[in-house]
């Protein structure tokens, strides 16, 4: 894969063990430079090969080094979710299983004890989030004082979270000049310059692509939806007749997440949830499976946009519109990882419009539009829907009327000030025509 690059013998093995027949951009760009043991910054997108890319170089460094090992740890990859770390332990071992190079996962939600007897080891390589780390390192449990490298992965995700103050006490437990190499999606980030300047000296900077841009090998498309009903349907139309052997379906909140997932059980769907309540067993345990075939489908907060790497996910659909661009890009990079094709599904409601313009801005992305039979939305991004509107099927109609039913004849909330209002729906349902209020 590297033939013009030396690798010790034994890393050579590990990388010719993983077949990829060629570097990609960001790892052709960055291992060279990282090898010369400088600091660096780099922009690369998500599914980029990234992870490679930095931990190639470190492996290099610790097995060429003539040292007299005293214990501690020489090579440190502070990630921000344990999603992630658990995905850069897996491609480490890897990588790593012909030498006798150790590695262990750092991260919140486990034992602390068990921990802190794997870092008795001394294992050379730690994948760690920062708090989890931080805490280890204030109650001596990790010794970084001989780290020889120091890589930040997704940086920017870590700032996000309020990790900052983490990591820079990390890095201050460390000795005064480790490698330190920062990867993040985006460097115009308003943090990441800030904690670059602070932690790196001299970096040299590699980009690959544009910061702002959306996946090429991604088809996006845009399906409309006049409401919450009509995107259940939408949804289960596209999970059942999609014929996908891993579709990942994504919520803004964790329960609508677990919402998803049970309506798509009810469909005799293998699916399942994953969201940041669950414990780290549960979520483990989800992502296994979801890896294995065992589920097809997987429900999931913005906790599985990062970190989630699975091969094989054809389809993402946001069932809502995420809050951003930036959020629209790690969604969508769960596909088409390391030059695969995917496909990206957007469902939309009028309320969500606004949010899927400024994404198109943001990326400079036209969506694809798309509408399934029997279920097109009378809001078609140029107008607000109206009575004269073609109303859908008898059946989905039937639907929500008995919903509106139940609603009218539920008791009113006296204590919220608006029962007279609750008793008599007048909204549009999205796909029944519009109700007069009374003594219209």
């Amino acid at each position: 894969m590297f033939d013009d690059i030396q690798l010790d013998r034994q890393l050579q093995l590990g990388v010719d063990a993983l077949a990829f027949s060629k570097p990609t951009a960001v790892q052709a760009l960055s291992i060279p430079i990282a090898l010369k043991g400088g600091d660096m910054m780099v922009c690369a997108e998500t599914g980029s090969g990234k992870t490679l890319a930095y931990l190639v170089p470190l492996a290099q460094r610790i097995l060429t080094t003539e040292q007299t090992r005293s214990g501690g740890t020489l090579a440190l990859v502070l990630v921000p979710t344990r999603e992630l770390a658990r995905q850069v332990l897996k491609h480490c071992r890897q990588l790593l299983k012909k030498s006798p190079l150790r590695v262990e996962a750092i991260t919140g939600g486990e034992e602390f004890r068990y921990q802190r007897a794997a870092l008795r080891k001394d294992p050379e390589i730690l994948v760690a989030t920062p708090g989890r780390m931080l805490e280890h390192c204030k109650r001596g449990s990790a010794d970084l004082g001989i780290l020889q490298t120091l890589v930040l992965d997704e940086a920017d995700r870590m700032l996000d979270l309020g990790l900052r103050e983490d990591v820079l006490a990390i890095a201050a437990s460390t000795p005064s000049s480790p490698q330190t190499l920062l990867y993040s999606a985006t460097l115009t980030h308003r943090g990441v310059k800030e904690m670059a300047d602070t932690l790196l000296k001299h970096p040299e900077t590699v980009s690959t692509g544009k910061e702002r841009a959306a996946h090429d090998n991604i088809v996006h498309q845009l399906i409309m939806a006049d409401s919450q009903t009509h995107k259940n349907a939408l949804l289960l139309r596209l999970l059942q007749q999609g014929d996908y052997t891993r579709a990942l379906v994504f919520g803004n909140k964790r329960t609508t997440a677990s919402r998803l997932a049970d309506l798509a059980g009810t469909q005799s769907l293998r699916c399942a949830c994953l969201h940041g309540e669950m414990t780290t067993e549960e979520r483990k345990l989800v992502v296994q499976r979801f890896h294995n075939g065992k589920i097809n489908v997987l429900c999931a907060s913005d906790v599985a946009a990062r970190g989630l790497d699975v091969s094989g996910i054809e389809v993402v659909i946001n069932y809502d519109i995420p809050h951003s661009g930036d959020d629209y890009v790690h969604r969508t990079g769960r596909t088409g990882r390391a030059g695969a094709s995917g496909m990206a599904i957007s469902l939309a409601s009028a309320a969500e419009w606004k949010q899927v313009q400024s994404i198109q801005r943001y990326l400079s992305l036209d969506f694809e539009s798309l509408s399934l039979p029997g279920l097109t939305a009378r809001f078609n991004g140029t107008h607000a829907p109206s009575a004269s509107d073609t109303p859908h099927t008898d059946e989905q109609r039937k639907t929500i009327r008995a919903e509106n039913k139940s609603s009218a004849n539920s008791p009113p909330d006296k204590s919220s000030g608006r029962a007279r209002r609750r008793a008599t729906p007048v909204e549009n349902d999205g796909f029944s025509p519009l109700k007069k209020k009374p003594g219209k």
